[in-house]
């Protein structure tokens, strides 16, 4: 599939269970998701031809719909065999693979939807390193002025389109000062995450994470914990405050787009690309190649 705009490409889309042509995936522009956010998604990577983790993502997917009182609109093996499908159509080996639930255009047009039938997409596209080649380098992040909210306010733990508004703006503000990226805090002023991946610091070969108690606790995330206890690797979840960045020595984030990718500089901290943080990218890359679970 030729790089371009998402909405011009050759191929097909899997909606509701038809594949339509990939110009063609359309929705209408009272679409209630559009007004409202009424929707939730998963981002996937397949190698090889499998997607790597593809249940958890699924169950995920209609966990999400659970808490953004969005009805499930299939079961999660009927989300697995229409993922296998779209992939197989597809022709991709190496992939992101990008689920969507939403609510559609209906006879309710206002906050309410009760009403509105729930529709399911599924998109597969070749996509490469998130973060360019700041997997050699580290990337550079930027402090957001955002923070994630309180779980009084949002369904934090929901993988919901309308809580990444914040994270749109913050990856631009950063975009404009040069960086790749940037970092938020929490209501409470704890180092939460980036704006779509989980943060891994490291000191005296400790590894210190945000405890994912008011954000998203990612797949990548709980997979390379996995990885590093298994190695014997002392991992500590905990409340971090911004000004311990200073005394870490290593940095880097993970996401199943982002994967495991290093980071240099966080506003005017910096951090080495270390031997530890090289390992883990390494390990990582490994166990998804192979698709096998760790230990």
């Amino acid at each position: 599939m030729a790089a371009g705009a998402y909405d011009d490409r050759d191929g097909v889309i899997w909606m509701d269970g038809q594949f339509v042509p990939w110009r063609e995936a359309k929705v209408h522009v009272l679409t209630h998701a559009l007004h409202y956010a009424s929707s939730v998604f998963e981002g996937e990577r397949a190698y090889g031809g499998a997607i790597f983790k593809s249940r958890e993502h699924s169950e995920r997917l209609l966990v999400s719909c659970d808490m953004m009182d969005i009805p499930r609109p299939m079961t999660v093996d009927d989300l697995e065999a229409a993922k296998r499908d779209a992939m197989e159509r597809s022709g991709l080996r190496d992939a992101y693979v990008r689920a969507l639930i939403w609510r559609g255009s209906g006879p309710d047009m206002g906050v309410s939807s009760s009403r509105n039938p729930v529709h399911t997409a599924i998109a597969v596209w070749e996509w490469g390193a998130y973060y360019g080649d700041a997997k050699m380098k580290g990337a550079k992040l930027d402090i957001s002025r955002w923070k994630r909210p309180s779980p009084e306010t949002i369904p934090c733990f929901a993988k919901a389109s309308g809580l990444y508004m914040i994270c749109t703006m913050s990856k631009h503000a950063a975009e404009a000062k040069g960086c790749s990226d940037a970092i938020m805090m929490d209501y409470r002023g704890y180092v939460a995450e980036a704006t779509g991946a989980n943060v891994f610091f490291v000191k005296d070969g400790v590894v210190h994470t945000p405890l994912p108690d008011v954000f998203l606790n990612g797949i990548t995330r709980q997979t390379v914990i996995a990885m590093l206890k298994a190695r014997g690797v002392t991992v500590i979840e905990r409340h971090i405050l911004p000004a311990e960045m200073e005394d870490f020595e290593q940095c880097w984030l993970t996401g199943t787009a982002a994967e495991v990718t290093p980071v240099g500089q966080i506003g005017d901290y910096t951090f080495e690309v270390g031997a530890l943080t090289r390992s883990v990218a390494e390990e990582y890359e490994k166990l998804v190649r192979n698709q096998l679970q760790p230990a």
